[in-house]
């Protein structure tokens, strides 16, 4: 009989934090995404067909120099794995574009200056896939670069993304770059006469006898 009851109150024990923990998941507020999170916001247009739009870049560190970032153009190619078709797509830094399950949004791209050592052109992209349920899940952020291309990779099993090229355009010299005086300045002209006359009086010395000066003394003279 004391069995009994013992049994009961514990049933009675647990059922009690059952309801309890129950009633604070009801009860708890929504977690709500920071509004730095990333959202992925792919085009909806009517049926499959190729669109372009404009995103935003903020929060993307881009690089700076040459070209306004606004003003580049970016070629990209897209490959689908399953039927052995690619094409090029054009985009400016800020666009993205959909080809039926894919989209791809290009936050900047860049050439290296012509002054570095390692040439390279690459893009940031970004690419976005629609999967069988319908969902978009990002497959790829990241650059992609032309001459490295196995630098970083797009690791999707039916669509490929690479660089192709980058239209821009850097200064003709550097930051560190010296420039010299122009043909006939005053500095190139001095520099100019200072080794001409120091010519001059090598020729001479090396034509005649050592002199010596008239102020010199002599050291034998003690």
């Amino acid at each position: 009989m004391i069995r009994r009851w013992l049994a009961a109150g514990i049933l009675v024990l647990l059922l009690g934090v059952a309801g309890l923990l129950g009633y604070r998941a009801l009860n708890r507020p929504a977690v709500r995404p920071s509004s730095g999170a990333s959202q992925i916001l792919p085009p909806a247009p009517a049926g499959d067909a190729e669109t372009i739009e404009t995103v935003a870049s903020n929060g993307v560190a881009l690089p700076t120099g040459g070209t306004p970032m606004a003003e580049r153009v970016a070629v990209l190619g897209l490959l689908n794995k399953r039927n052995g078709e690619s094409r090029e797509v054009r985009l400016k830094p800020g666009q993205a574009t959909r080809i039926g399950d894919v989209v791809i949004r290009l936050r900047a791209c860049e050439q290296t200056a012509p002054w570095e050592q390692d040439q390279l052109t690459g893009s940031f992209a970004q690419v976005i896939v629609r999967g069988i349920d319908g969902h978009w899940r990002p497959a790829f952020s990241g650059w992609l670069y032309k001459e490295r291309p196995g630098l970083n990779v797009v690791q999707h099993p039916i669509y490929d993304v690479w660089t192709k090229s980058c239209t821009m355009s850097w200064p003709d010299r550097g930051p560190d770059t010296t420039v010299l005086g122009a043909p006939g300045s005053g500095s190139e002209a001095a520099t100019r006469s200072s080794a001409k006359k120091l010519a001059t009086t090598s020729s001479d010395e090396a034509d005649g006898e050592p002199t010596t000066p008239d102020t010199a003394e002599d050291s034998n003279d003690r």
